[in-house]
């Protein structure tokens, strides 16, 4: 969302982005796509994204918050890094690239796809191709 468009609407930019990508711009959807798209990329989890619309004063359930990630994940606006079971985050970097989970502090870091090499992938099952390649890997403090 590159347009800086506030001098006419504070929230115009972030709608035509909604628009573009094919989602209603819900008052909600608005609210939680400026919150993650007016800056630098930045991975969430539902839970944080939830606590810092209630600090910015959007009343927003946290089941909203899922569904609205969900959503964008779904038009593909946001992507959905799953490092454990039960634990996403959603990245809204959709390029090509993979990370860094840092077990100690639960965060994520994007690793450019240039540094990682897979030489080799297993077939697609009968019917299917790949899609992509996410690679997960996990750091810590800890020798």
């Amino acid at each position: 969302m590159a347009e800086n468009t506030s001098q006419k609407r504070p929230y115009s930019g972030v709608i035509a982005f909604l628009k573009q990508a094919g989602l209603r711009p819900t008052r909600q959807r608005i609210a939680l796509a400026k919150l993650l798209f007016e800056g630098e990329n930045r991975h969430v989890t539902a839970e944080d994204l939830h606590i810092e619309a209630q600090k910015a004063g959007v009343s927003v359930s946290l089941a909203t918050v899922y569904n609205s990630l969900h959503q964008f994940t779904g038009v593909g606006i946001m992507r959905e890094v799953g490092v454990e079971a039960g634990r996403s985050y959603f990245d809204t970097n959709t390029g090509d690239h993979h990370h860094f989970f840092h077990e100690d502090t639960g965060s994520l870091e994007d690793i450019p796809s240039d540094q990682i090499n897979v030489s080799e992938l297993p077939a697609a099952p009968e019917g299917k191709s790949v899609k992509r390649v996410d690679v997960i890997v996990r750091v810590s403090g800890q020798e």
